[in-house]
């Protein structure tokens, strides 16, 4: 990969130097480090093409972007942790961030639960149920809704509450939604604020840099610009912009 160089303030040509000192040897400008690639991972029963709108806003603030897809059902936590870490792994970059949301941040956590990227630099969560669901508990007592839920969601169902915290490496900020429109208008019992699946207290996680809640729903956390242009500040910075929220 060829190095980028910053091309707002052209160095002179080799050799020449300022006025005020010509026996100097002309200063060759350091090569700007190549651009931080962000991994997207998208949630149960979408493919990554949901995470289309995310990896061009992230493009057009300078990043690369990279849209990371799984078997949702068909494939255990475990299995598709695994495939994440593979497909990191293989992604050519000096630093890198991950973006997941709803199913696809537990997919990121159990990642990094298993092994380190000493690469990694930031995550961000959107509307991932780390503490628990009560939507998927209540489906999953459905005749055939576990085998709908798929693999993946009901191994980790099958999970001790509060299972999930920050990774030791990589600093980690999440985004949930308040806005109540969804699945959850069918699921009784579903406690206040949520995003229509997951509620505020489910998406909290301990050890994370920073908290955020938009008023978007679950799906609406793929499609807006305030939640994207939260993600990009929490890339470029450790945090989000919490004076921009609405």
């Amino acid at each position: 990969m060829s190095p980028v160089v910053d091309d707002r303030d052209p160095p002179p040509p080799a050799g020449v130097t300022g006025a005020g000192d010509a026996r100097r040897p002309a200063v060759q400008p350091l090569p700007r480090p190549p651009a931080a690639t962000v991994v997207l991972v998208h949630g149960l029963w979408t493919p990554s093409a949901v995470c289309s709108l995310h990896a061009r806003w992230l493009a057009q603030r300078g990043y690369r972007t990279r849209r990371f897809g799984y078997p949702s059902v068909r494939g255990t936590l475990a299995e598709n942790a695994e495939r994440l870490q593979r497909f990191v792994a293989a992604t050519r970059a000096r630093d890198i961030h991950l973006v997941g949301h709803s199913l696809g941040g537990l997919l990121i956590l159990e990642m990094l639960a298993r092994a380190s990227e000493p690469r990694l630099q930031r995550v961000v969560l959107l509307g991932t149920p780390c503490q628990g669901s009560h939507c998927a508990h209540r489906l999953a007592t459905v005749p055939g809704m576990p085998t709908l839920l798929g693999r993946s969601i009901m191994q980790w169902l099958a999970r001790p509450a509060g299972w999930a915290t920050a990774p030791a490496t990589g600093t980690v900020g999440v985004i949930a939604g308040t806005r109540s429109c969804g699945l959850g208008r069918v699921v009784p019992g579903l406690p206040r604020p949520n995003d229509g699946v997951v509620t505020l207290a489910e998406t909290r996680l301990p050890g994370t840099a920073d908290f955020l809640t938009l008023p978007l729903a679950h799906s609406q956390l793929l499609v807006a610009r305030s939640c994207a242009q939260q993600i990009a500040s929490f890339l470029d910075s450790g945090r989000f912009q919490h004076a921009l929220a609405p």
